[in-house]
C-alpha cells in the first residue's frame, strides 16, 4: 500500500507535535519532520539533537527525519559535519525515526560521511536490530537531471539504501510517464515524484504504480515542495485509497487547470456509482504568441497518453481553453464517432476525449477506439430548449467569438433560430459565420449574421448569451457587464439571459438581468450539464441527480466567503 506522508516544517517543536497529531487524525500514515530550522537554533549541537530526539519520540505517527541543505532545495545552511552527526545520533537513539532521508550527492561525497550515515541505519554488517532505515534521495528543482539513470543505479546499488527517492521539476505530463516507469521497474521500494504543477499527476497516481509513498500537506500554505496536494484533497477529492493498478485515468487538459472544478465533480461521481476511475489535472502548456510550440506540446502529450505501451490507463479527458480547437484539428477524422462527425466539425472544437476499452479476461483491458466529442453543445442545447421551448424563429444574440460562442451559434442556428453575434473583434465573428454558413445544411431555417453594438441596443431578442470572460472572477474585467442590459430596449420578463461564466455564480450581468425581472441561466448550470454529458459518455451511466450542481455551488460559495472574510 502506498503511504501518505505529511511533511512538517519543524521550526517550533510544540507546533510540529500538534501537526503530527492532526496528520494522524486526517488519515496520514507517516510524517516527515523537516528539521532544517531546528538545526539552525542558537544552541549547542547537543541541545539541538535532544530537541529532535524528543520530537521523534513523542510523534503521533512513525516519522522520517530530514534536514535538507540549501544546495538541494532546503533551508539548512549550517555545518555539514553537525548535520551528519545529528543523523548519526538520532538514528541510534532509543526511539529512532522510521527513516532518515539523506541526499545521494552528500552520501557519496566522502567515505567518512557514508560511514557515519551507515552507523545510523540498518546494514548487513551490524549486529543490532533494525532501528531506522535510509531513504537515499536526489532532487532537481530545474528539471529532469541529465544523469538520472546514473543516479538511480547508484541508489539501487547502495546496500544501506532501503528506499530510493527521486524528485525533480516536471516540465510536462510526459515527465510523469517516465516517473511511472521508474516505479514500475523498481528494484527497491521507490518514491518517484514530479514537482510543480506539471508533476501533480505523479503524486496522485503513486498507488497505481506501487510508489512507496506520496507527500501531502496539512494546509495549502504548509507544502514543502511545489505541487503537493493537501491531504484532504488527496483523500476526499481524489479518493487516493481507492486507486489501484487497474484504475482508469481521466483528466482535465488545458492551461492553466489548477482552479478547475472538474476533478471535484467527476471524482465524486465515480465514487457515487462505484466506478474504478480517477480524474486528475493534466496541464498542457500553451503560449498564445507561439502557436506552433503550443500545437507541438498538445500533440506530444496526447500521443504519449495514448501510446499503446503506456501503463497509465488513460480513458478520457475534458479539454478546456486553449486546446479545444487543437483537440479537433489534430484528430484524424476516423477517430470521431460517425454520428457526431458533422456536429463536431461544424463546431470547430472539441471538449471531450473518450478512450473505449474492451475487457479481456477478468482483470485486463485493452484500448479499442478513441472518440472526440463536444459536450458544450449538448449542454447549450438542453438549457436553451428548457428555457425557450421551440427555438425555431426565436431571436438569439450571442456575445463572443470563441469555441463556446460557436457552439451556441450552431445549436441555435440548426434549430431554426435567428442568430446574431457580436464581438470586439468582428473578424473573428466573420470567420465563424462564414464557416457555419458554408457548411450548414440547406434544410436549416435559421440565419446567422454579425451585428454592431447599435444593433444590439436597438433590436429585441428572446435570449442573450454571454460567451466572453467579462464578469469572471480573476478575469480581465470581473466587475464589467458582459451584455449592456441598461442600454437594451424594454424586454418582456420571459427574456432569457444566459451566462457561460460560472465563477462567480451570479455575475454582474445576471444580477442586472434579475433586477429587470428577466429569466436567467447561470454558468454553473452550463458547466454541470456539459460535465454530466461527459460523465455519461465515459461510464455509460447518468451522473447522480443534482450531485454536480450541489458540489460546484457549495465550493464557489465557500471560496467566495473565504475571499471576503476579513483578515483576523
Amino acid at each position: 500500500m502506498t503511504m501518505i506522508c505529511v511533511p512538517i516544517l519543524a521550526d517550533d517543536p510544540a507546533v510540529a507535535k500538534r501537526d503530527a497529531v492532526l496528520a494522524a487524525e486526517m488519515g496520514a500514515d507517516i510524517v516527515e519532520f523537516r528539521v532544517d530550522l531546528l538545526m539552525e537554533l542558537e544552541e549547542s549541537l547537543g541541545s539541538r539533537i535532544a530537541i529532535i530526539k524528543n520530537l521523534v519520540e513523542e510523534s503521533a505517527l512513525p516519522c522520517i527525519v530530514t534536514c535538507r541543505p540549501e544546495w538541494e532545495g532546503g533551508l539548512y545552511a549550517g555545518d555539514e559535519d553537525e548535520r551528519v552527526s545529528m543523523f548519526e545520533a538520532v538514528g541510534t537513539a532509543d526511539s529512532p525515526p522510521a527513516y532518515i532521508d539523506f541526499e545521494l550527492k552528500a552520501y557519496t561525497a566522502s567515505a567518512n560521511i557514508k560511514q557515519k550515515i551507515n552507523l545510523a541505519v540498518d546494514h548487513p554488517k551490524q549486529q543490532r536490530a533494525v532501528r531506522t532505515r535510509l531513504i537515499l534521495s536526489t532532487h532537481d528543482f530545474e528539471g529532469r537531471p541529465a544523469d538520472l539513470t546514473r543516479r538511480l543505479i547508484a541508489m539501487h546499488d547502495e546496500p544501506a539504501c532501503a528506499v530510493v527517492k527521486v524528485a525533480y521539476r516536471a516540465r510536462s505530463i510526459r515527465d510523469n510517464l517516465e516517473l511511472f516507469d521508474i516505479l514500475t521497474d523498481r528494484q527497491k521500494p521507490t518514491i518517484a515524484l514530479g514537482m510543480g504543477e506539471f508533476g501533480t499527476m505523479s503524486r496522485l497516481l503513486a498507488p497505481k504504480f506501487g510508489g512507496f509513498l506520496t507527500f501531502a500537506s496539512l494546509r495549502d500554505e504548509s507544502a514543502t515542495a511545489p505541487g503537493q496536494p493537501t491531504i484532504q484533497d488527496l483523500l476526499e477529492m481524489y479518493r487516493f485509497r481507492s486507486i489501484k493498478p487497474g484504475t482508469k485515468v481521466y483528466g482535465i487538459i488545458g492551461w492553466p487547470v489548477t482552479q478547475s472544478m472538474s476533478p471535484l465533480v467527476h471524482n465524486a461521481g465515480f465514487e457515487a456509482i462505484g466506478w474504478d476511475g480517477v480524474y486528475v489535472p493534466m496541464p498542457v502548456a500553451a503560449d498564445p504568441a507561439d502557436e506552433k510550440a503550443s500545437d507541438a506540446s498538445y500533440i506530444a502529450t496526447l500521443t504519449a497518453l495514448l501510446d499503446g505501451e503506456s501503463r497509465v490507463g488513460f480513458s478520457g479527458a475534458s479539454v478546456t481553453i486553449p486546446h479545444k480547437e487543437r483537440a479537433l484539428r489534430f484528430a484524424p477524422s476516423d477517430l470521431i464517432p460517425s454520428k457526431a462527425v458533422d456536429e463536431v466539425k461544424l463546431l470547430g472544437a472539441a471538449n471531450t476525449l473518450m478512450q473505449a476499452w474492451t475487457e479481456f479476461g477478468a482483470e485486463y483491458w485493452y484500448p479499442d477506439g478513441f472518440y472526440i466529442l463536444n459536450s458544450d453543445a449538448t449542454a447549450i442545447r438542453h438549457l436553451l430548449q428548457s428555457a425557450l421551448g421551440e427555438l425555431n424563429g426565436r431571436g438569439v444574440c450571442i456575445f463572443g467569438a470563441g469555441g463556446v460562442a460557436r457552439a451556441a451559434a450552431w445549436i441555435a442556428l440548426s434549430a431554426g433560430a435567428r442568430v446574431r453575434v457580436w464581438n470586439r473583434s468582428p473578424d473573428r465573428v466573420t470567420r465563424i459565420i462564414d464557416c457555419l454558413n458554408q457548411e450548414r445544411e440547406q434544410s436549416w431555417e435559421g440565419d446567422l449574421e454579425i451585428v454592431s453594438m447599435d444593433d444590439v441596443t436597438t433590436q429585441q431578442f428572446d435570449a442573450y448569451i454571454n460567451c466572453t470572460p467579462v464578469g469572471m472572477a480573476g478575469g480581465p474585467d470581473p466587475d464589467g457587464l458582459s451584455i449592456p442590459i441598461p442600454d437594451l430596449p424594454a424586454l418582456p420578463p420571459e427574456t432569457v439571459f444566459f451566462d457561460t461564466v460560472y465563477n462567480p455564480i451570479e455575475t454582474p450581468m445576471l444580477r442586472e438581468a434579475r433586477a429587470r425581472g428577466c429569466r436567467t441561466i447561470d454558468g454553473v448550470r452550463m458547466f454541470v450539464k456539459q460535465a454530466e454529458a461527459q460523465f455519461e459518455l465515459w461510464t455509460g451511466q447518468r451522473a447522480p441527480e443534482g450531485l454536480f450542481d450541489r458540489l460546484v455551488r457549495a465550493k464557489l460559495t465557500d471560496d467566495r466567503a473565504a475571499e471576503e472574510k476579513p483578515d483576523a
